[in-house]
């Protein structure tokens, strides 16, 4: 079975590619190269710089002398997820493997996405220090109103400009799209992109299924009791310690698998969600009332 559990991961290897299709914050993920590996599997390093402002210039005496701080913060993975599923033996491999891809596709296209996608947003919403307003949005002119107070806030905090996500429902998308004025277009200006993100991937607060307890057997998230929905979240990529691994970690073959006359695997997801403390303002929310 050696020869055919080869075969699978080619099709484990195409993983990565569907939840880039598919993640509406993947192109959030932080740059690996700037973090290091921690002393445990589950943590990695993340470097703090800091440094003194400018001092008066005396020309006697010269310059003053100033420090600069490189520190380093271990930061634990807080996203751990994973599913095990089988696929009945079949007459050959190649029949499985093609049956795996496209179970393990159709997994992460509808499971896996949509959630991590919500478990991020929900984090960065909880996080203290971000700017956030409240309100519901019915119209096209409550919306730009929101959009151009957000900017302000920004702006104001002197967050650049370049680099601003916007992400926004469909629905208050739909309320701009509407107006078609140049007073929407304008708004709308100020940000290097737009991406819509369903209502279902978009609260302050979600809950894990365990899948395991009862009632939560089928795993997935649910919207936290008392949370709010989301209307639209700005996002500057570099305020964001974002670092996804996504491992398929086994596959087990019929002859194996000591349950079931079926093909196992495993598929498990974990990674980081945070904020840099002194980023913060790179991230403006704006919910509904609850």
């Amino acid at each position: 079975m050696a020869n055919a559990i080869e075969k699978f991961k080619k099709y484990i290897s195409l993983l990565d590619e569907v939840y880039k299709q598919a993640s509406l914050t993947a192109r959030l993920d932080s740059d690996s190269t700037l973090a290091q590996a921690g002393a445990n599997a589950n943590e990695i390093i993340i470097p703090k710089l800091s440094m003194d402002g400018l001092a008066e210039y005396d020309r006697n005496s010269g310059y003053v002398n100033g420090d600069v701080t490189m520190t380093y913060e271990t930061v634990p993975f807080n996203y751990d997820r994973g599913r095990k599923f089988n696929v009945d033996a079949m007459d050959n491999e190649e029949t499985a493997g093609l049956a795996f891809g496209k179970l393990s596709s159709e997994f992460i296209r509808t499971k896996v996405v949509p959630e991590m996608d919500a478990f991020r947003f929900a984090t960065y919403a909880s996080k203290e220090g971000i700017s956030i307003a409240t309100g519901d949005l019915t119209t096209g002119e409550s919306v730009i109103a929101a959009l151009r107070a957000a900017t302000n806030q920004m702006d104001e905090d002197e967050v650049p400009q370049e680099g601003r996500i916007l992400y926004i429902t469909p629905t208050r998308k739909g309320m701009i799209d509407d107006m078609d004025t140049t007073k929407s277009k304008e708004v709308l200006s100020r940000f290097s992109e737009i991406v819509l993100i369903p209502q279902s991937r978009f609260y302050t607060a979600i809950e894990l299924r365990d899948g395991k307890t009862s009632g939560e057997e089928i795993g997935g998230y649910a919207k936290a009791a008392g949370a709010a929905n989301i209307n639209f979240f700005v996002v500057r990529t570099d305020a964001l310690m974002q670092y996804p691994k996504h491992t398929v970690s086994k596959v087990i073959s019929p002859e194996a698998n000591q349950e079931k006359d079926a093909w196992a695997f495993f598929y498990r997801a974990y990674g980081l969600a945070d904020v840099y403390e002194n980023k913060r303002a790179g991230l403006y929310m704006h919910k509904a009332t609850v």
